[in-house]
C-alpha cells in the first residue's frame, strides 16, 4: 500500500507541475477532466502548450487510449445521427434532436455543418443542447453563432432530473446521452434519466446512448485526475447489456449496439415504446423493437 501511495503521489505531482505545460492537462485541472470543455478540446485534437515541451506533453495526452476512443465514439455518434435524420427526412419528417448533457456540443455542430454542406438548409433539423455547465453552454452558443447555425439552441438543464427534463420544448424525436452514464457509480440517477427521457420524447422516437464497457486506465484516472467538482475522477465501466436493460425497463426497445473502433465504448440506439417494460423480459422486448 505504501508503494502505491508513493507512486500515485509522484504522478499527481508530475501532472500538476510539469504536466500543466500541456494545455489539455492544464484545462483539466482548471475545469475538470470530465467537463464539456475538456471533451471539446479532445475533439479538436490540436496539441498546444508552453514551448515545445508543453506541446509534446499535450500530444501524448491527446493520444491516450481513452481520448482516442472518445474521438472514435464521436465519429460513430455522427454516423448514427446522419442515418437517423436522413431516414426521417426521406419520410418527410423533421428532426428535433436533444442532447441532455451536451457541453459545447461540437459533434452536433459538425453534424449540422456536414448536413448543410450536402445541400440541406437545416430547416428540418432543430437541435437543443442542454447541460448544467454554463461555461460549456456559452462556448457552444458562441461557436454556433459564428457558424450561423440558427437551428441550434443552448439552455441549462439536468439530465438526471425528470422535472427539469419536462421543460424541454418542443418534444424531441431523437435524444442523445453521450459520455454521461459512466460518471455515475450509483445506477439510480441513470434510471431516473432514462425514465425522464422516455416521458418527454415523441412516440416512436429514437434514444442514442453510449456505454463505457472497459478502460485500461481507470486506476490512473481516479488517483491522479479530478472531475469538474475538483474531486477524484471516478468512473465505472459496465457491460452494455446492463444499461440496455435499464433502458428497456424505462420503455425503450433496443435496436442495435455497436462498439467504436478502439473498443472502449458502445453506441446503442433504441426506440421509444408506449409503456415501460417489466424487468426480466429483454429478449421479447428486443424482438418487439426490431419489428417496429
Amino acid at each position: 500500500m505504501s508503494l502505491a501511495r508513493v507512486k500515485w503521489a509522484g504522478l499527481r505531482t508530475a501532472f500538476r507541475t510539469i504536466g500543466r505545460a500541456g494545455a489539455g492537462i492544464d484545462l483539466g485541472f482548471r475545469r475538470g477532466f470530465d467537463s464539456g470543455e475538456m471533451l471539446d478540446y479532445v475533439y479538436e485534437n490540436e496539441a498546444r502548450g508552453r514551448f515545445l515541451l508543453g506541446k509534446a506533453i499535450d500530444r501524448a495526452y491527446l493520444n491516450a487510449v481513452g481520448w482516442r476512443a472518445i474521438r472514435a465514439r464521436k465519429a460513430l455518434l455522427k454516423e448514427v445521427l446522419h442515418r437517423e435524420t436522413a431516414q426521417r427526412r426521406a419520410e418527410g419528417k423533421p428532426s428535433v434532436i436533444l442532447d441532455v448533457a451536451s457541453g459545447p456540443g461540437r459533434y452536433l455542430q459538425e453534424l449540422c455543418l456536414e448536413t448543410r454542406a450536402q445541400g440541406n438548409p437545416l430547416k428540418d433539423m432543430a437541435i437543443i443542447c442542454r447541460d448544467m455547465d454554463s461555461q460549456g453552454l456559452s462556448l457552444g452558443r458562441h461557436r454556433a453563432d459564428g457558424y450561423g447555425l440558427v437551428n441550434m439552441r443552448y439552455e441549462a438543464g439536468d439530465a438526471c432530473d425528470p422535472p427539469s427534463l419536462t421543460t424541454v420544448n418542443p418534444r424531441p424525436d431523437i435524444v442523445v446521452v453521450s459520455g454521461l452514464y459512466e460518471l455515475f457509480t450509483d445506477p439510480a440517477p441513470i434510471r431516473r434519466s432514462l425514465q425522464g427521457i422516455h416521458a418527454i420524447m415523441n412516440p416512436g422516437g429514437t434514444l442514442v446512448f453510449t456505454t463505457q464497457v472497459r478502460h485500461p486506465q481507470l486506476e490512473l484516472i481516479a488517483n491522479v485526475l479530478v472531475n469538474r467538482e475538483g474531486k477524484p475522477w471516478v468512473m465505472l465501466c459496465r457491460d452494455a447489456a446492463t444499461v440496455e436493460g435499464w433502458a428497456q425497463a424505462a420503455g425503450f426497445a433496443v435496436r442495435s449496439s455497436q462498439p467504436e473502433p478502439v473498443g472502449l465504448f458502445t453506441v446503442t440506439t433504441a426506440r421509444r415504446i408506449e409503456a415501460a417494460v417489466p424487468n426480466g423480459a429483454p429478449s421479447s422486448l428486443r424482438r418487439r423493437g426490431d419489428a417496429q
